[in-house]
């Protein structure tokens, strides 16, 4: 799986990390929601024992391997520049307009 991100969203990721050590992880929320859950980015001190690594560099992004199939093999990530979200899309469709990050840190 890669994540595309452009400088913008390097840097609003990096924002969010706020110089500590931590691990993106693209989670399917689904506490409270009501519905099939809601796409979120957690920032997580150490992955699960069930979270694979879908990514190294520039950030180390995870994800459950039970939800693995829900995204697909080449996705972008971009930040929303005047709003505190980000749209995470691939060439089949749109995953989230709406993604907010979450620190469980």
């Amino acid at each position: 799986m890669q994540i595309q991100l452009d400088q913008v969203t390097t840097g609003r990721l990096e924002e969010n990390l706020g110089g500590k050590p931590g691990y993106l992880k693209l989670f399917y929320d689904t506490e409270d929601c009501g519905c099939n859950g809601v796409l979120v980015i957690q920032i997580v001190d150490r992955p699960n024992d069930t979270d694979i690594v879908i990514q190294n560099e520039p950030f180390i992004f995870v994800c459950d391997r039970q939800q693995e199939s829900l995204f697909d093999s080449t996705m972008t990530l971009q930040a929303e520049e005047n709003y505190p979200s980000y749209k995470l899309t691939s060439p089949s469709g749109l995953f989230s307009s709406n993604l907010r990050v979450k620190d469980l840190r």
